[in-house]
């Protein structure tokens, strides 16, 4: 992480944290009121869009947010990856701040903590231990120690109150979302919010992380061109997981290796999206670049490593979603326009009875984003276009101020990973062979052979 983030408390009682989302909204809604009145001075019909969603309006939010942590910030996040081509642009920019580090704990909060889950006098394990975090997220912070033993850990402790304040935050949180303007018409946000809350409480739930990174790590078995970390037990509680600490670099800086080896680990990223999502029905969904890192081995056939981190958020998918995929890229190859209709309508992008100049908008996107796979050969994601022109093209549906045609939240999350992986690749400047990569039969093949008892 940074260093030039400040620690700040986490907020901690469900009071504290809702006197905060409630003088949150009550501010925000006085200067909305202060704004129009100033427009009906001037002669200005005010509108609740341009009086709610001010630039300001969506700093102070966003700010807040990230100071406060836990499940406020959390949902921050999703609103902004799983409506982002949605939203007003100045909101979409200042929430992109959620994405980035959080601020720490004061070591006093964190000394704390760490008495509560491992007893007072814990030091005594350790020879030493780094107090400044080297990564600091929405749910908890990481540090590095190395023990007695000699064991090197990485061990990420829980903001505190955070498990307890998931369902209240979650609440008032809901409540917020519905200022006028803050999201776009017809963003079922029920459903959305019902996700986010089982998503944030999986999270929390250390001990099922380290159940889901042990069962993610045999489906790897055997391929060496990933590294995941392995739980330590004796330090894991259920506000603290302590694994063993890899070694590696940020993944961005495998954008200066030679093309080769660029192109390898672009390949092995994307292959591995693909079996998540048809072989072992676990994906892991947060494709924050740092949840990936890059360990160089120059003996190694691909040149290093890929390192996987953070399974907090690793998931399967209800039976028929991997199915309805293959049938929409079946579609897609064989640009039967109705075939791929009837299968975005499966998978739940618009309703048969949606407005048809809106699905015909959707329709254009997904032919810009299947473009590449009708080609076929190797894709220069580095001078790939279709990423600008597919939010073009959102841009106009959000101009339009149209109703949002919202996926199911499953396949929000699906396509936060994907979206993250096409980012991640374009970043590396890689080359992918698409043909190899995407091949109807052998996917075919994967959800018979995960449908064997």
């Amino acid at each position: 992480m940074t260093d030039d983030r400040t620690p700040r408390a986490v907020p901690q009682g469900r009071l504290t944290r809702m006197l905060r989302l409630g003088g949150l909204a009550g501010g925000i809604g006085g200067r909305a009121l202060a704004t129009g009145a100033r427009q009906l001075a001037t002669g200005q019909r005010p509108r609740a869009h341009d009086m709610f969603m001010t630039p300001g309006n969506a700093a102070r939010l966003a700010g807040q947010l990230a100071q406060m942590r836990g499940a406020a910030m959390k949902m921050g996040q999703l609103i902004s990856m799983e409506a982002g081509d949605f939203l007003p642009p100045e909101l979409t920019q200042i929430m992109a701040r959620l994405r980035a580090d959080a601020d720490p704990m004061p070591p006093k909060q964190l000394q704390r903590v760490l008495d509560a889950a491992w007893g007072e006098g814990w030091l005594r394990h350790f020879q030493r231990f780094q107090v400044r975090p080297i990564a600091a997220a929405s749910i908890g912070q990481v540090h590095r120690a190395l023990t007695r033993d000699g064991r090197d850990l990485a061990i990420k402790v829980q903001y505190p109150g955070v498990r307890a304040s998931i369902d209240s935050d979650i609440d008032n949180m809901a409540l917020l979302m519905r200022i006028p303007g803050l999201l776009p018409p017809g963003v079922d946000l029920p459903p959305l919010i019902a996700e986010a809350r089982a998503q944030l409480h999986a999270e929390a739930d250390y001990a099922r992380e380290a159940e889901q990174m042990r069962l993610y790590a045999a489906n790897l078995a055997g391929r060496d061109e990933f590294l995941l970390p392995v739980p330590d037990d004796q330090f894991s509680t259920p506000d603290v997981l302590a694994m063993d600490f890899i070694d590696s670099r940020p993944i961005e800086t495998l954008a200066e290796a030679p093309q080769p080896v660029r192109d390898r680990a672009a390949t092995h990223l994307a292959q591995l999206v693909i079996e998540e999502l048809f072989r072992f029905d676990l994906m892991q969904t947060d494709p924050n670049f740092a949840n990936y890192r890059w360990q160089p081995d120059d003996a190694h056939p691909s040149g290093g490593r890929i390192v996987l981190l953070d399974f907090g958020a690793t998931r399967g998918f209800s039976a028929p979603v991997a199915p309805r995929y293959l049938a929409l890229l079946r579609a897609a190859l064989a640009g039967d326009r109705e075939a791929i209709r009837q299968a975005a309508i499966a998978i739940g992008y618009f309703r048969a009875d949606t407005d048809t100049a809106h699905q015909d908008m959707l329709m254009a996107m997904m032919d810009l984003a299947f473009a590449p796979l009708r080609a076929g050969g190797v894709m220069d994601m580095a001078g790939s276009d279709i990423p600008r022109q597919v939010a073009d093209l959102a841009m106009q549906v959000a101009a339009t101020r149209a109703r949002a045609e919202m996926p199911p939240p499953e396949i929000l999350f699906l396509h936060r990973k994907i979206g993250g992986l096409y980012l991640l690749l374009a970043r590396l400047r890689a080359r992918v062979d698409l043909d190899a990569l995407i091949r109807p039969d052998a996917l075919d093949e994967m959800l018979r052979a995960r449908a064997q008892p």
